[in-house]
């Protein structure tokens, strides 16, 4: 089982209060203990806030390198590219200057990419600083969703990087091509902070927690990780 710590919160601003001091504290100790911090995102609504403020940090961000925990296999100029959430939201201001490693490349496809994604991933220091999480209705975190195709080597490859090609569903959209982090690199994380929001995903997180299969519920092998310290953060 993992360390996890439940921090629930009355509001969404209290929330991105509590997690950008937080994240800034992170990686400011990163920065003094070895010279570079990492910080691995994902998309999604509810960090948007917090990488905002970090954005007007006046952080050594020249020492940090963000990477993205999954991607969508699109360019970065797609509307539903993680990548430009990124730029648009955390990449901007002062953290313009960070190192930023992308997942997607000019390979065809996600899987003929994975080598050229994993190279670049292995650049970065180990154990990352903050590793950030989100979760979906179908119980996936990062792009490791249920039954994908790719998914039993991204929940057992040592590798740092996997690709996936996810069942279509409401969640996924029509884009079913993604590159992931696997539950290995997950755990190379001094922390990993899960963001959910709302009583219906709070229902599926505490689902994540009982007994069941990960393949199902992917969630589920970050929650039983023995070696995964996970802060959990929730707020209606």
């Amino acid at each position: 089982m993992a360390t996890i710590t439940e921090k629930f919160f009355d509001s969404k601003e209290s929330l991105t209060a509590e997690l950008s001091a937080s994240l800034e504290a992170r990686l400011v100790s990163g920065i003094k203990k070895e010279g570079r911090a990492s910080l691995m995102v994902s998309g999604g609504s509810s960090p948007a806030p917090a990488y905002k403020h970090l954005s007007n940090l006046e952080l050594e961000w020249n020492k940090i390198d963000v990477a993205m925990v999954d991607e969508r296999w699109v360019d970065a100029d797609h509307e539903k590219s993680n990548e430009a959430f990124i730029k648009s939201t955390l990449l901007q201001n002062h953290a313009s200057s960070a190192n930023f490693i992308t997942m997607k490349n000019t390979a065809a496809t996600a899987l003929q990419g994975a080598n050229e994604c994993e190279q670049a991933y292995q650049q970065l220091n180990q154990p990352f600083d903050v590793t950030i999480l989100g979760m979906g209705p179908d119980g996936h975190t990062a792009s490791l969703f249920p039954n994908a195709d790719g998914l039993d080597n991204g929940l057992t490859s040592t590798n740092l990087v996997c690709a996936i090609n996810a069942i279509q569903s409401e969640v996924t959209g029509s884009i079913t091509q993604r590159m992931t982090l696997t539950l290995h690199a997950i755990a190379q994380s001094e922390v990993v902070k899960l963001l959910i929001s709302g009583e219906e995903k709070l229902a599926v997180y505490k689902a994540a927690k009982a007994d069941g299969g990960v393949n199902a519920m992917p969630l589920r092998a970050v929650l039983n990780h023995p070696t995964i310290n996970i802060e959990v953060y929730w707020a209606p």
